[in-house]
């Protein structure tokens, strides 16, 4: 089966049953060391609950990624700039970041926006912003060169997560990231794969070696990127938030003739 990010043969590594019906195959290529399933035929049945019923962290991870986007965009962009949050899930993290004084949008193909109403960005209109987010993304894309692509066709940069490993694949029953029984994790990636896919699109890669990443054009230390995360754990995003106080949105939505207009 041909590799989906450095299109080289991946190799059968082993099979498991998906939403406790479909026997899987899952390959990992011997280069890049990214992980793929077959063509995933059932996602029309994993999607029919687009968040799932397991993912119990989505809360924490919310908060944590609000904390350490903001240090990061503090450090490394344009703090006053425009930013897209795709697959933003029911809107959390939008809502939080425009608490936090950033100008953030929603972008979703499966889930339904709650907490952002009136953010919402249409990628059938031409916009550009300074960066795009995509937490818990990319383990998702069916064909990550086509995503990626997509986002970079609005944005330079972009700031992510997804688990990762090193080298060999982990064992099936020993890294619950792979996520059988909801069946939406196809592509799994080590760190390698994503160090060739910044070379592909000619960025700079960032990343604490875990699920926090960063896909930019500028080159940055990551010695200092790695410290900036750990300081996300500490009062810092708070003090920066404070600093960037502006109109409250309730404010802003009611200057638009319609709540939830689209950019």
């Amino acid at each position: 089966m041909e590799c989906k990010i450095c299109r080289g043969d991946s190799e059968n590594i082993f099979s498991r049953k998906i939403l406790d019906k479909y026997n899987v195959n899952y390959y990992q290529c011997p280069y890049c060391q990214f992980i793929q399933t077959e063509e995933p035929y059932w996602l029309h049945e994993a999607y029919q609950q687009p968040i799932s019923v397991e993912d119990t962290g989505i809360l924490k991870r919310n908060f944590l990624c609000a904390k350490r986007t903001t240090l990061v965009l503090s450090a490394y962009f344009n703090s006053k700039g425009r930013f897209l949050d795709y697959g933003g899930g029911t809107g959390l993290f939008v809502r939080l970041m425009r608490d936090n004084g950033f100008d953030f949008y929603w972008n979703d193909l499966h889930a339904q926006n709650i907490f952002a109403r009136g953010f919402e960005f249409d990628f059938s209109k031409e916009q550009y912003f300074d960066a795009a987010t995509a937490f818990e993304c990319f383990e998702h894309f069916v064909n990550p060169h086509t995503e990626i692509t997509k986002l970079l066709s609005i944005a330079p940069s972009i700031i992510f997560s997804t688990e990762i490993f090193s080298g060999k694949a982990p064992h099936p029953d020993n890294w619950q990231y792979y996520y059988f029984s909801h069946g939406q994790h196809i592509s799994l990636y080590s760190l390698k794969s994503l160090q060739i896919l910044a070379e592909t699109y000619k960025l700079h890669l960032l990343t604490n070696k875990k699920s926090f990443h960063v896909f930019t054009p500028n080159k940055h230390s990551s010695i200092c990127y790695e410290l900036l995360l750990k300081f996300s754990i500490l009062g810092l995003p708070n003090i920066i938030s404070l600093m960037k106080r502006k109109k409250a949105d309730s404010i802003a939505l009611k200057t638009n003739s319609t709540i939830g207009w689209k950019l």
